[in-house]
């Protein structure tokens, strides 16, 4: 019969910690961007459902590293300029580095309600945006 050494016990415990230890340093914690943070968007899609107003959009961060406190902001007015009501997006998460996220707005409808604005901010800075035409939806 044949038993393994103590010897032969520590060389496969080291094997394992050193493969573990790849895999964390691939996965190494990146600190969020500070200052303007660059994105794109796709144009807002607005439709009327039932008695809400759902804003579709699509977002992707520009940045290597993550943007943390992203949120975005939607706000409704009438003809005449008057605010009419509004609805806030806060991602849950930092948005990673060419992470590609949808994002839905719901607001309660008025009959009022002219024309809306988009606002993007984070927890460390200001947003650039940048509108293209089309952006891959997220793999869900």
């Amino acid at each position: 019969m044949h038993r393994p050494t103590r010897a032969g016990a520590i060389v496969v415990a080291l094997t394992v910690l050193a493969v573990i230890g790849i895999r964390v340093q691939a996965q190494k914690l990146l600190p969020p961007i500070y200052g303007e943070a660059r994105i794109e968007v796709t144009k807002p899609a607005t439709k009327v459902s039932g008695s809400e107003i759902v804003t579709t959009v699509l977002v992707k961060n520009m940045e290597a590293v993550p943007i943390a406190g992203f949120q975005i902001d939607e706000y409704w007015y009438d003809s005449n300029g008057t605010p009419m009501g509004a609805t806030t997006y806060r991602h849950p998460k930092p948005l990673q580095g060419g992470e590609v996220i949808t994002v839905t707005l719901k607001t309660p409808r008025t009959p009022h309600m002219n024309r809306n604005k988009v606002g993007f901010t984070h927890a460390h800075g200001t947003i650039k945006q940048t509108i293209v035409p089309k952006l891959d939806a997220p793999k869900t």
